[in-house]
């Protein structure tokens, strides 16, 4: 797919993509939504409102959803509405673009409206209302529980039967390049002791997680589940996730309830939705796609290619500015897909809204350097040594985490860009 318009060709975001975000800029503090495409980011509002959709007819009533400051009303309008638009500006940037009186006329489109990357600042595509993190990286699950509770009982009973979740908090989570401070919390220095007393500490075993999340589109009343064979059109894309974790505040607070504190500090996300129609060339069988069979059938669907091949990575940087390339992964190491899980999170009639957000699980491999956090990688106890020399078992003050996820080909790349974040030291508090 050529264009007219000039685009890196490593870039995440080329013609083949366009996913939307929001953004605001120097000379344009409003929030308003944006398309990437290349290393620059087109400002929806400024092109609707100068006559860019012009040759849209199914969008003039709806413009105004480009001027808000989350993606939430423009969402809402649903997956065909989603899939003109992208198309629409995809032809706008083609070389052989039918459009060529958008061009001519639009000068604003090469000017005010398209601006460099590095002058625009991101923000959280939607307001989310609810977070729900799922678990359904099996490998992930699998390795984690070996830790735990040995290899014969290290996934539980109900693990292959349905999506298992927490929920999580919807506040904390911020747009990519957004510093993490430490948590502080309460640890268990000595786990051995008896009896068990913990200490106020700031996380000694702060950790990563490598994630893909969905935004819903379309709400469902309550009282009314979600099928699963139309849950896709419910979801409105897909982005990267860092669920930043303290696990030594895990290990002493999730009995008998699960997590808390020790995942509600900060949740990284990229700010660029990818949406469901340009992933789909990258379709793929999930997980043990043959055990799909024994599922409820509110779980079962039709398609059998349900998540993505999405090349993954983990670069960790440490203060002293050097690189090294932590794990490699795939999206396809997923045992159950977004439709499954939206459908199973709504089986009780639970009403999802525009916004909503849903964490896939922690994405791991089954070989070494592919797992997507570094309590898998080092068992906890085990270091990895990094390109400057040093050792890590979990992360450090200084230490700089990027998740990357593009797939496709030099050219014509579908990613989400990256997906960033800086460990600050913890707060000092005083009692």
């Amino acid at each position: 797919m050529a264009s007219w318009f000039s685009i890196p060709k490593n870039s995440p975001f080329s013609l083949a993509n366009i996913p939307f975000g929001i953004i605001s800029s120097a000379n344009a503090p409003a929030r308003v939504a944006a398309i990437a495409i290349g290393d620059h980011a087109l400002n929806l509002s400024i092109f609707a409102s100068s006559g860019g959709f012009s040759q849209l007819p199914a969008i003039q009533s709806d413009l105004g959803v480009f001027s808000q400051p989350t993606l939430n009303a423009f969402a809402a309008l649903g997956r065909p509405v989603h899939r003109q638009v992208r198309e629409y500006i995809q032809s706008v940037f083609r070389a052989d673009t039918p459009l060529p009186q958008i061009l001519k006329d639009n000068g604003v489109l090469q000017k005010d409206a398209l601006l460099p990357l590095s002058e625009v600042t991101n923000h959280v595509p939607m307001q989310i209302g609810d977070y729900t993190d799922f678990y359904a990286g099996l490998n992930h699950a699998y390795n984690v529980g070996v830790l735990f509770r040995g290899p014969e009982n290290a996934l539980q009973p109900n693990y292959k039967h349905l999506p298992v979740a927490y929920h999580s908090r919807a506040s904390s989570v911020v747009t990519s390049g957004t510093p993490i401070h430490r948590p502080n919390g309460q640890i268990l220095t000595n786990p051995t002791a008896d009896p068990k007393v913990p200490a106020f500490s700031p996380c000694k075993r702060l950790d990563i997680e490598l994630e893909l999340a969905a935004f819903v589109s379309r709400p469902n009343n309550l009282g009314h589940p979600v099928p699963i064979n139309e849950a896709e059109d419910h979801i409105f894309g897909l982005v990267l996730m860092n669920d930043w974790s303290a696990r030594d505040i895990q290990a002493w607070e999730y009995v008998p309830l699960g997590p808390f504190n020790a995942k509600n500090f900060a949740t990284t996300i990229t700010p660029w939705v990818v949406l469901l129609d340009a992933l789909e060339p990258f379709r793929s069988a999930g997980l043990e796609p043959g055990d799909r069979d024994s599922l409820l059938p509110y779980l079962q669907e039709k398609k059998a290619a349900n998540v993505y091949d999405i090349p993954l990575e983990v670069e960790l940087t440490s203060a002293g500015g050097k690189h090294t390339l932590v794990s490699q992964s795939n999206a396809k190491n997923l045992l159950y897909s977004f439709p499954q899980m939206l459908a199973h999170h709504t089986i009780t009639g639970c009403n999802m809204n525009p916004g909503d957000l849903l964490g896939s699980g922690t994405i791991s491999g089954t070989e070494p350097k592919t797992q997507g956090s570094l309590l898998e990688q080092t068992n906890g106890k085990s270091p990895i040594t990094l390109a400057d020399g040093s050792e890590r078992i979990f992360l450090e003050d200084g230490d700089t985490i990027v998740l990357r996820g593009k797939a496709g080909t030099e050219g014509n790349y579908v990613g989400f860009g990256d997906c960033t974040g800086t460990i600050l030291p913890a707060v000092k508090l005083e009692f």
